[in-house]
């Protein structure tokens, strides 16, 4: 991103998509558009878990991992974490076709079969296995009305 630019456009909503043979996923043209402002057509994409991945533009890839550099070596058991998620990271660039190859490694991680749910979360998109998404989603549903203590110290209800 260049110095001084602000990103006008932030990672939002969720899609649904078909992971191909080869691993491949198609990167929705609305996150394309959000990926462009970081003039950049690559993702870096770790495992978050054994629930997802997480897909992240360079830059804020880059600050995550400057943030577990400073504030992370603090932090008891840090290393085991960084070296689960930084010595897993895979690079994944954009094809012409705007999709990205998912290394095996972080599809079995992340136990992805052949439906895909791609949601926004602002600065990063989640790469979820469909059948763990609607388990996710809809425990989140039901426990929904506990949040309501953590709006309200954001100022947000």
């Amino acid at each position: 991103m260049p110095e001084g630019a602000k990103i006008k456009n932030r990672f939002r909503s969720r899609s649904d998509h078909t992971l191909d043979g080869k691993g491949r996923l198609n990167f929705p043209s609305r996150f394309r558009d959000v990926l462009s402002q970081y003039e950049s057509e690559v993702l870096m994409v770790a495992p978050w878990g054994r629930t997802h991945l997480r897909a992240f533009p360079i830059p804020e890839w880059e600050s995550f991992e400057n943030t577990l550099m400073t504030d992370g070596r603090k932090q008891k058991g840090m290393a085991r974490l960084m070296r689960y998620i930084v010595g897993s990271v895979a690079e994944c660039p954009l094809d012409k076709q705007g999709r990205i190859l998912l290394p095996q490694h972080l599809r079995v991680e992340a136990n992805l079969q052949k439906e895909i749910v791609l949601v926004g979360m602002l600065s990063h998109v989640e790469i979820w296995d469909k059948d763990l998404w609607a388990e996710e989603n809809q425990a989140t549903s039901e426990h929904f009305a506990e949040f309501d203590d953590q709006f309200a110290e954001m100022g947000i209800f």
